[in-house]
């Protein structure tokens, strides 16, 4: 959850609790993921009691997070509905909403963050009327990008995800031929976004506010402008490929190959060339340092001790350790922060030859680089489906490691 998400999240976490009165009710969170647990904290730190987080996976249910059980959906039936509130921050709202109210829960259902505002299905005049000032500022948004761009093709990508970006990119030059267009820009809602389509050769790119862009997009599919496309896979409103995950295991990779892009199952993704030095290697010790990458925006962190455990072993070898950090991010115990840019993070893999990081966008960043690689996995399934994490997500030159409730580290 980028600080944008997380102010929305707090702010609206504020006025639901003076609204409501939340100290008389059961608080659930719905949905297990990095965005549940951030919102965990925030309510926990602000002195509040979750009754539990609810989530349909299996795999997840009966694990904890802070205390907090994770439970079957139909727990939230245990309590009087009345006194009940239950909140999301995961981007399938509308169908946990209606899971909740077929179960028989009639209770406060609340929306704490807005990752997609197309996604709201009323008649009502303030919505109608909300709606169309919001298409209208999304065609705004485009005749502004065409002024800039004049004759550019315009590719965006929706989703706030540097994997999705990459993946995006890797098969964007054999669309291009396709199609026939020349220049392009690029259109993300996040400058690291944006860093990792200038890694595979973008020239023009645009970071607008998500808001902004999901408007833009709506706006492109009113006008089924041909100068422009969307590349995501599981936009609703454009081709919703993730409904094939209830029928048929496919990788995120795969349905950007051939879902979204339309290329043959065997089309080889280009790699990334336009890479930088890191200006700081002199600090890292050649050949003999791990490059620790513990955090990612989308998915569950892994357990504590899973970390301490993995420094412990590699700070046994006397290898020098490092965390990826970011800002507002603490490295892990024993190990020094190292903040590159994503165009420098081939050279620094490559310098300290090994890196170990959750399953997250900066794998695929460092997916060509030349060292030891390991990708962790949070033991979750993919948005509900019957495919894991690590089905979904696999990444080729990689060592993808699942890590479930009894996992224990093996030197490697």
């Amino acid at each position: 959850m980028d600080s944008e998400q997380y102010r929305e999240m707090r702010e609206n976490f504020q006025a639901a609790a003076e609204a409501c009165s939340l100290r008389d009710r059961k608080i659930y969170l719905f949905g297990h993921c990095g965005a549940t647990e951030e919102l965990a904290d925030l309510i926990l730190n602000q002195g509040y009691g979750i009754e539990a987080i609810l989530d349909n996976s299996r795999t997840k249910q009966g694990r904890q997070y802070r205390g907090i059980v994770i439970r079957e959906p139909s727990a939230v039936l245990e309590h009087d509905s009345r006194k009940s509130v239950v909140f999301l921050v995961t981007r399938f709202y509308e169908a946990m909403y209606a899971q909740l109210r077929k179960l028989g829960f009639d209770g406060k259902v609340q929306k704490l963050v807005e990752y997609d505002t197309g996604a709201e299905y009323s008649l009502s005049p303030e919505t109608v009327k909300r709606k169309n000032d919001r298409v209208a500022g999304g065609m705004k948004t485009v005749r502004e990008l065409e002024e800039k761009h004049p004759g550019m093709f315009r590719i965006y990508c929706p989703f706030p995800a540097l994997g999705d970006v990459c993946f995006c990119m890797s098969y964007l030059p054999y669309f291009q031929k396709r199609r026939g267009f020349s220049e392009y820009v690029i259109c993300v809602s996040r400058e690291s976004c944006a860093q990792g389509a200038v890694l595979f050769g973008a020239v023009h790119v645009e970071v607008l506010k998500q808001e902004c862009l999901d408007a833009a997009v709506q706006a492109e599919l009113y006008m089924q402008d041909e100068h422009a496309f969307i590349a995501h896979q599981d936009r609703p409103y454009a081709i919703d490929l993730c409904r094939a995950l209830h029928v048929k295991k496919i990788t995120l990779e795969k349905m950007y190959c051939c879902g979204v892009f339309g290329l043959p199952g065997e089309t080889k993704p280009v790699p990334p060339t336009a890479w930088l030095p890191y200006r700081g290697s002199g600090r890292i010790e050649a050949h003999h340092a791990v490059i620790f990458a513990p955090y990612a925006k989308s998915v569950p962190l892994l357990p504590k001790r899973v970390w301490e455990d993995i420094v412990a072993d590699y700070g046994a070898r006397g290898c020098q350790l490092f965390t990826n950090v970011a800002e507002g991010e603490e490295p892990l115990k024993g190990t020094e922060p190292i903040c590159p840019g994503i165009r420098e993070m081939k050279s620094v893999v490559e310098r300290a030859g090994t890196f170990i990081g959750i399953r997250s966008g900066l794998c695929d960043v460092i997916r060509t680089a030349d060292c030891h690689k390991i990708a962790l996995y949070p033991d979750y399934h993919y948005c509900g489906t019957r495919w894991t994490a690590a089905e979904i997500y696999a990444i080729e030159g990689f060592e993808n490691i699942v890590v479930n409730g009894d996992f224990q580290w093996l030197r490697r």
